[in-house]
């Protein structure tokens, strides 16, 4: 430790393992990004962060960091900040350690030291002055977690939500001004991963404090009068509380928990802006009982004020610090003046000094909650109580500390610090006994408006931030529940109608209109014994639920005992809704655009004030809100919803009638919904069949509809029978007249936009167990031999579809039976964790075992190679070939002589009398015999007749001319020309294909 001035700074010493290191935080992240539970290994305020990024819609490997120049603080902030700031970089000479100063939306003011080498880092991150650091834009991060947390935070490592992120640790805390508790900036401190400690959120947070006090001395003659009454009615301070990250919360000890404190603190309020009220008496959530005693106070100056003190029976057992006497007590805060009242940590303040005067170097904050012990005391009955008496504290306990070190409260949270274990149970059985401590002080009957107003623009503006982050419905309900509560009601439902749910426009909702619960935020964990979430729920005609939903009006009861219309829905059940602490209810129609979307259900139980007019207002103006982003999400889940249905209609149905492969097939839509993956099994000519893998770039309805364009495109090539190089040309001249707005897409539409495309087409043939393949831009193919051994087949690379200019080359390989071709996007072998080259050899390690048939080769592959969640579209398409054997094949080789028509006719006869098709016999001897006589007159070089027992049975006749023949309606006059009109009638199908050599007349006939 070494001091410099008002910090108090440790030397940073590097931890001997890396802090993102520690509880298997090395995976976290990226589990978390594929949907996978991770509460156990991530801290709670980053994995909150998280999931704020997420719903967000961030990407950790792309951000886009916005830039604002000539960013400044006004001058009052930057005359408090200096000095601080110059003693902080002082004490961090020679530390690899550079100090941040950023505005109150995060965008960064200043920076500080750091050293050369550490400055060019952040600078390539662009945590630099002028870029935003907010939570919304980089993620999880010192500056824009603090703000989002509205606290103190610590990130290291791969607890940043950005991958570039990561080699960093930082530690930030916010900057209040004390008067308005209003966050005016954040102050950071940012290393390398390496040298991070979370000492580092002490530094910064006395750091911040510092400016807050700094800032505090520069209030007005009246706020520093009465700061300086405070002062000499409880002399100087000897000790400061410990912080509250180290204050034991709702332990065993008996501490009041932050619910409790809250609970005390508002109703604090309540009764210094009551006119008239003297006491209250409250029960915590912790099943405690505080009663709380207002009484008058006046200031050394003459300021008039009010003091609210607390005593809670089985509380902690606080230290006692001296009498609280009217004369003495000389907090006052101005609320006439608009001062707001920040929570501040409790001030444990010794005796005064008698005959020494005080003046304080660091004043403490006017209008904060106080929480100051005085002696215990026996809990008087349920009455009214006395003001607290206390006698004078020992001053053997402690020392008082010099002036100098007295330092100011930082205005975060509210927490009483026990002295010492609690006390054993008294005879009368009261547990620890009732303490009693200063809690608030203020000035009496002013603002009760005032205050209620603030709350309510303040649980406005939280609305108006927090709810609609996302655009999906239930998670948007979700989030007007979780603003409103506890702040507001201490059990939130809302109530959707499923069509709602599917993004359909909804129905005229009436009072027996069945609607679902899709949210439910509730104070108390314990069951609320109403319906859960994913309940249908049927309200009677009499309940407010349904009168709401009739007569589009908000319904208030504010006594829900009296309310026979809302039991009669389940009087057993809401019996006990009643007996568990539920007494009103405020219900509000989700309404938007004129059309009802739901019910919103609003009870009260642990605060005891029931519903009023006044809350009335304030429920419609929350539910209205949401409402909107409701309807909002809504509307895009029904073109979402659209979006899916047209890429489904658009790819494969069902597998295709074929002998030549067995196939399995995946499709995974990305992350984002909708892309352009696309696969295809189709049937050429000669028992042979064609395999396509495609990939259109981007996502949304211009990718699903150019992917449906380019599917199209692929069967018409290839009814044409085009070599597979052929026909990635005409779809690469396709592809480019789409990029000119040609074609479909029409001048001046958002569709004639660049396409990039990239396609992988195959030709199996059955009978030669050859394959022919090329590529246009695409991953490689990997063959699974029948031994296992695995090959990505040496395919040269063409360009892009749309690129052209450049040839495409194809490559022809010989299968064995029972190998296996898989054929894949890029989506499934590389992502922004993973390169190209590691997910290959990952897919070959799964493809090593031959004995899967394709379907559990699917599913081994997607279970090793995909998240959860992938973040691109993922088509797989695995092929086991299959051999026509020789038995299923006949072939003759005739020569160009008209005489062997005859004997071809008999060969023909003769091999359907073997394979028991007489039936066809006739037909197809006359198929042959025209098909021959054509070749042999019309064409030349050698003939080749063959016949192929397949689904169907099929004829081919090649021949070494490339010239095709025509169908055409011959005249009655005509001597020549129906031959092929007769093939055309007689068979299901025919067609010519080209080869190298020549040409084939084919034709298909159905089988008996």
């Amino acid at each position: 430790m070494r001091a410099t001035g008002r910090l108090q700074v440790r030397e940073v010493i590097p931890l001997s393992v890396a802090w993102d290191d520690i509880g298997g935080l090395v995976d976290a992240h990226e589990r978390f990004l594929a949907g996978s539970l991770v509460e156990s290994d991530v801290r709670d305020s980053v994995l909150d962060s998280w999931k704020r990024c997420r719903s967000a819609g961030i990407e950790p490997h792309r951000l886009l960091v916005r830039y604002t120049a000539d960013l400044a603080l006004d001058d009052r902030f930057l005359h408090a900040a200096d000095p601080v700031l110059k003693d902080l970089s002082a004490s961090l000479t020679g530390v690899g350690m550079t100090i941040a100063l950023c505005d109150g939306q995060g965008r960064m003011v200043q920076r500080l030291g750091g050293g050369r080498q550490l400055c060019e880092r952040l600078d390539e991150v662009q945590f630099a002055p002028g870029f935003d650091a907010s939570e919304a834009v980089v993620g999880t991060n010192g500056v824009g977690t603090a703000l989002a947390e509205r606290g103190p935070v610590y990130v290291a490592g791969r607890e940043h939500f950005a991958d570039c992120l990561q080699p960093f640790a930082c530690a930030g805390a916010p900057v209040r001004d004390p008067l308005s508790g209003r966050i005016e900036a954040v102050l950071d401190l940012t290393c390398l991963r390496d040298q991070g400690d979370p000492a580092m959120v002490r530094m910064v947070r006395e750091a911040a404090r510092n400016i807050e006090a700094r800032l505090l001395e520069q209030a007005t003659q009246r706020e520093r009068a009465l700061l300086a009454a405070y002062r000499r009615a409880d002399g100087h301070a000897r000790d400061w509380p410990k912080q509250p990250e180290q204050l034991p919360y709702g332990r065993a000890d008996g501490a009041l928990g932050r619910i409790d404190l809250a609970v005390l603190r508002e109703k604090a309020e309540e009764l210094i802006a009551s006119p008239q009220g003297a006491f209250d008496e409250v029960t915590l959530p912790s099943g405690r009982t505080a009663t709380l005693l207002r009484r008058q106070v006046r200031g050394a100056e003459g300021e008039l004020g009010v003091a609210v003190e607390a005593r809670v029976l089985g509380g902690p057992r606080l230290r006692h610090v001296g009498p609280v006497t009217p004369a003495a007590q000389g907090l006052v805060a101005p609320a006439a003046q608009g001062l707001a009242a920040p929570v501040a940590q409790p001030v444990r303040v010794p005796p005064p000094a008698v005959g020494v005067p005080s003046t304080p170097s660091a004043p403490a904050t006017p209008s904060a909650l106080v929480t100051r012990s005085a002696q215990p005391a026996p809990a008087p009955p349920t009455a009214l109580r006395p003001p607290l008496r206390t006698a004078p504290e020992p001053p053997t306990e402690a020392p008082p500390a010099p002036e100098s070190a007295q330092a100011p409260p930082a205005p975060t949270r509210t927490v009483v610090t026990p002295a010492h274990p609690p006390t054993p149970p008294t005879p009368d059985g009261d547990g620890a006994g009732a303490e009693g401590w200063l809690l608030l002080v203020g000035e009496p009957g002013v603002g009760r408006l005032a205050v209620l107003a603030r709350r309510r623009l303040e649980l406005l503006h939280d609305a108006s931030v927090r709810i609609g982050t996302t655009l999906d419905v239930t998670r948007t309900a979700e989030e007007l529940a979780e603003v409103t509560v506890p702040r507001f009601a201490d059990f939130v439902a809302v109530d959707l109608p499923d069509s709602v749910l599917r993004g359909e426009e909804p129905e005229a909702l009436g009072g027996q209109t069945a609607l679902r619960r899709v949210a439910i935020r509730a104070v108390r964990k314990q069951p609320h014994n109403l319906y859960g979430v994913g309940d249908l729920v049927e309200y009677v005609p009499s309940t407010p639920q349904a009168r709401c939903l009739e007569t589009r009006q908000s319904v208030l009861e504010p006594v829900l005992a009296e309310a026979g219309g809302w039991i009669a829905q389940d009087p057993e059940r809401l019996s006990r809704v009643l007996a568990a602490g539920i007494h009103s209810l405020i219900t509000v129609p989700l309404r938007a655009r004129g059309t009802t979307l739901g019910v919103v259900s609003f009870y009260r139980s642990v605060q005891p004030a029931s519903f009023e007019d006044d809350d009335l207002s304030l429920a419609q103006e929350l539910v209205g809100r949401a409402a909107i982003c409701i309807d909002n999400a809504r509307r895009y889940t029904r073109e979402h919803n659209t979006a899916l249905t047209l890429q489904r209609s658009l790819l494969p149905r069902g597998r295709p009638e074929q002998s030549a492969v067995e196939v399995a097939y995946r499709y995974l839509p990305a992350q984002a919904g909708v892309g352009g993956d696309w696969f295809d099994v189709i049937p050429l000519s000669g028992a042979r069949v064609a395999l396509v893998v495609g990939d259109v770039v981007g996502h949304g309805l211009h990718a699903a509809a150019t992917m449906g364009r380019l599917r199209t495109a692929v069967h018409n090539f290839c009814s044409l029978d085009l070599p597979p190089d052929d026909l990635l040309t005409h779809l690469d001249d396709l592809v480019g007249r789409l990029d000119r707005g040609e074609g479909w897409a029409a001048e001046n539409t958002p569709d004639s936009g660049i396409v990039g495309a990239t396609c992988l087409y195959a030709v199996y043939d059955p009978v030669s167990q050859r394959c022919t393949l090329t590529r246009a831009g695409h991953p490689l193919p990997a063959v699974v031999a029948p031994d296992g051994t695995v090959e990505f087949v040496d395919l040269p690379s063409g360009p892009p579809l749309g690129l052209g200019g450049m040839p495409f080359e194809t490559v022809e390989l010989e299968l064995a039976e029972g190998s296996q071709l898989v054929l894949y996007t890029d989506g499934l072998v590389e992502d922004r964790h993973r390169d190209i080259e590691a997910g290959m050899d990952k897919l070959r390690t799964v493809l090593s075992r031959a004995d899967r048939p394709p379907e559990e080769t699917c599913e081994a592959i997607l279970d090793a190679l995909l998240p959860a969640r992938p973040g691109d579209d993922v088509a797989l398409l695995v092929a086991r070939t299959h051999t026509l054997g020789a038995d299923r094949v006949a072939q003759w080789e005739l020569p160009s002589d008209p005489a062997v028509v005859s004997r071809a006719r008999v060969a023909v006869t003769d091999q359907l009398t073997a394979w028991d098709l007489d039936d066809l016999a006739f037909t197809t001897e006359l198929v042959a015999s025209e098909l021959v006589t054509n070749a042999i007159r019309h064409a030349t070089g050698p003939v080749q007749l063959r016949l192929l027992r397949d689904r169907a049975l099929i004829c081919e006749v090649s021949d070494g001319s490339s010239t095709s023949p025509r169908l055409r309606r011959a005249r009655s006059t005509d001597e020549g020309g129906r031959g092929l009109f007769l093939v055309a009638q007689l068979t299901e199908r025919w067609g010519t294909r080209y080869t190298p050599n020549g040409k084939v007349i084919w034709t298909e006939q159905l089988l008996p």
